[in-house]
Formats: structure tokens, C-alpha cells, sequence
């Protein structure tokens, strides 16, 4: 019996007609689908694909020890997600040992700051595994932001808000383009960052890029409290004809 294939799929930002025609072709026709959850949730991922699925299928839900309950500089953190990532790779092994090609859902794009990295990289070499690249949520952000968010040779940054703030008003200082993802409960460290690095008054939050909820406004209206599914953006101003 021949092994069957992981596939890390894309399904970019969270709507359905964003999802590139090979990952729709690939879910459609699923016998078996995986996909990262926090307990006691339904997972996005999955949400995303509702109505897609074909009758029958096998769901492999993968729900995640920890999440936001401990620091992620806590040692018991990176502990606890590498065994469940070597239990879900056992897992996904064991499907494909079987015959079986298995479809993993991810967010975005599976190779941008995704949890399917994590288990890449301790199956590749192992079964065969195959990618498929989605539009990320940063894009569908400035996209709905209604302006370029580099122009010529502008440099554009990608930063965790799960920074240091002291790296975070280096990071912004030195950028003409800025992307922060991870926001959540750093919205007030973010913030003082931009303020000190004389940046605040360009920073704008898109919440739900591409979905229904979809909301954008300048960072000094967002109030106090933001959505899992935020990003922050200043937009470049470089060289253009």
C-alpha cells in the first residue's frame, strides 16, 4: 500500500471566495481533514469550510494544551505545544501510513507564522507532505484599508506585538511600511511604541479583514479592547512616478 499525502492548505483570510482553486479543489474533495482548535471551540479554520465538505468525511480535530493561560515564555508552554504537536504528527503518520491523503486546514498562509510550521517540519521528511500557499490576513487588511501599503523602495516590517516595547519602538522607527499582528492584550504596549516612535497618528486597526465584521478605523478610535483577528497597519509614503 502506498502512503498518502499531508497537505497543509491555505485557506486564506477567512472567506470562502479568497481560497485559491487548488485549495478549494483539494477540501472539496477531502476524505480526511485536520485542523487546529482551542478546546471547547469549533476552530475558524473549520468554520471557514462549512458547506464545502463532503459527506463522510473524517475530522481530526487538533486542540491546542495552552493558549493564551500561561506566558509564552513560561518553560511549561513550549513544553506542553511540543507534545502536542509529536502526538498530532503520530497522528497524521498513522492516516497516511494507512493509504489516506489528509487535508490540514490553516488560516492564511500555512507558511506565515501558522501552527502548520510546527508540524512541517517534523513530517517532511517522514511522509510526503505538499503545501498550498493562501492569501494572507496582513494583505487582506491593507487591501480593505483602501490604500497601497508600499510604494517604490519603501521597507516594510512585519512585527509581533508580543515584542519587548523597547524593540517595538525600534522596529517602527526604522520602518516605512509596518504590519503588527498579535495584538490582542499588548494593545496599550503597542501603542506607547507608536507614540514614542512619533507614529501613532498613522497607525490604522482593521479587524476581521475579508469577513463580515470587517471594521477599519484609525488605531486612536479603536478603543480599548481588539479582536483576536486584528492587525495594525501604517502605510508607506516612498517613491512613486
Amino acid at each position: 500500500m502506498s502512503k498518502g499525502c499531508v497537505f497543509g492548505v491555505g485557506l486564506g483570510p477567512g472567506s470562502q471566495d479568497l481560497m485559491s482553486v487548488r485549495a478549494d479543489r483539494l477540501i472539496r474533495g477531502a476524505t480526511h481533514i485536520a485542523y487546529f482548535r482551542k478546546k471547547g471551540r469549533r476552530g475558524h479554520a473549520r468554520s471557514i469550510v462549512e458547506g464545502l465538505l463532503a459527506p463522510g468525511v473524517v475530522e481530526l480535530p487538533m486542540e491546542y494544551p495552552v493558549t493564551t493561560e500561561i506566558p509564552f515564555d513560561d518553560p511549561r508552554y513550549n513544553q506542553l505545544l511540543s507534545t502536542f504537536y509529536e502526538h498530532s504528527v503520530a497522528q497524521l503518520i498513522e492516516m497516511t501510513e494507512a493509504g489516506c491523503n489528509v487535508v490540514v486546514l490553516c488560516e492564511g498562509d500555512p507558511f506565515f507564522y501558522g501552527s502548520f510550521m510546527h508540524l512541517y517540519t517534523r513530517l517532511r521528511n517522514r511522509v510526503p507532505v505538499s503545501v498550498v500557499p493562501g492569501i494572507t490576513g496582513m494583505s487582506a487588511a491593507w487591501t480593505a484599508s483602501g490604500a497601497p501599503i508600499t510604494w517604490g523602495d519603501d521597507v516594510l516590517t512585519v512585527a509581533m506585538a508580543t515584542l519587548p516595547e523597547d524593540t517595538l519602538v525600534e522596529r517602527v522607527r526604522q520602518t516605512d511600511a509596518l504590519v503588527v499582528m498579535k495584538i490582542g492584550r499588548h494593545l496599550d504596549k503597542l501603542r506607547r511604541a507608536l507614540k514614542s516612535a512619533g507614529r501613532e497618528a498613522d497607525a490604522w486597526l482593521i479587524e476581521y479583514a475579508a469577513m463580515e465584521n470587517q471594521r477599519v478605523v484609525p488605531l486612536k478610535d479603536a478603543g480599548d479592547k481588539v479582536p483576536y483577528f486584528s492587525i495594525v497597519l501604517i502605510h508607506g509614503h516612498g517613491r512613486r512616478p
